[in-house]
């Protein structure tokens, strides 16, 4: 009919009962059709991630599953002004794209958004700290705990890069390549649990385009491999203090 679709799904822990219409029907639609029809531009807009209480079915970062899928595109801003721009950047975008919103930003976040129309580009991560010494990649709420490790590692005299990559699928590899044949090293922190996460791509990706710059191992500060705790989460979060010790490590390795 011409609109464009945007449905909201509250949680992103419950998204699952949807998950075969997004990738088996939306994720496809325009390919089996032989580009005769698609989606009409579908945003699916989700909270995702750590609220601080949430438990096991408020607190999941399911963006891993749907990296998989060939045929969406998946967001995830750091910041309220990202997430306008990004917001109406897939909302334009001609293919079907799954937004995940931090929950944190919900409360926490302050900061001023533009009244006026603006869009993002997608696809296109930012570095958002210059560094020499190591690069740091993360998404959405993630950002801010990476900026406070890059802070304390500052005073240590460990000059760390960070990019946000604010699109998962399909991700700016060349930026975050040209970072890392920079600087020789990288580590890669999400909420998701570390096996299977998003993290491992980057990692084997990275490796396989700059084997030979890398000064250490990459390093991935990830959820563990458990369901979310409720009165455990301080120790399941991948906090500042554990992407520090991480970055010290990889430093000297």
């Amino acid at each position: 009919m011409g609109n464009r679709a945007i449905a909201e799904i509250q949680f992103a822990d419950y998204i699952f009962p949807a998950f075969d219409q997004i990738v088996n029907e939306a994720a496809k639609f325009r390919y089996r059709s032989g580009n005769q029809f698609n989606c009409g531009g579908l945003t699916i807009r989700t909270p995702y991630g750590a609220v601080g209480h949430g438990g096991h079915y408020h607190s999941q970062s399911p963006e891993a599953f749907f990296c998989h899928v060939p045929g969406i595109k998946v967001i995830i801003p750091r910041s309220p002004q990202q997430a306008k721009g990004l917001l109406l950047s897939c909302i334009r975008d001609p293919n079907p794209v799954v937004f995940f919103e931090p929950k944190w930003l919900y409360r926490l976040a302050v900061e001023e958004v533009p009244e006026h129309d603006y869009m993002l580009p997608l696809s296109e991560a930012e570095v958002i700290r210059e560094g020499r010494d190591i690069t740091l990649v993360g998404w959405g709420a993630q950002l801010s705990i990476m900026e406070q490790a890059c802070l304390d590692a500052e005073k240590e005299g460990i000059s760390c890069e960070l990019i946000d990559l604010k699109t998962l699928i399909p991700w700016d590899k060349e930026t975050v390549e040209a970072s890392v044949r920079k600087t020789g090293r990288l580590l890669i922190s999400h909420e998701a649990p570390v096996t299977g996460g998003f993290g491992a791509e980057i990692s084997a990706s990275i490796v396989e385009r700059c084997f030979l710059r890398l000064e250490a191992p990459v390093a991935r500060v990830c959820g563990l491999d458990t369901p979310f705790p409720l009165v455990f989460e301080p120790f399941y979060m991948p906090t500042k203090n554990k992407i520090l010790d991480a970055i010290k490590s990889t430093v000297n390795y």
